[in-house]
């Protein structure tokens, strides 16, 4: 999958290099702002089962 990714950015490897570190970093944005905050109450970490005695 990275393979074909990297084979069809254009450009050099210098070139390639910075769109992908920019796609990655657009990526981790997202999940960051939408996906983890949409997700974080569907998820069970609220759910203790030890006491506070």
């Amino acid at each position: 999958m990275y393979g074909w990714i990297w084979r069809h950015l254009p450009g050099n490897a210098l070139v390639r290099a910075l769109i992908s570190l920019v796609l990655v970093l657009a990526a981790v944005f997202v999940l960051f702002q939408y996906v983890f905050p949409w997700a974080e109450p569907l998820l069970p970490f609220g759910d203790v089962t030890v006491d506070d005695n």
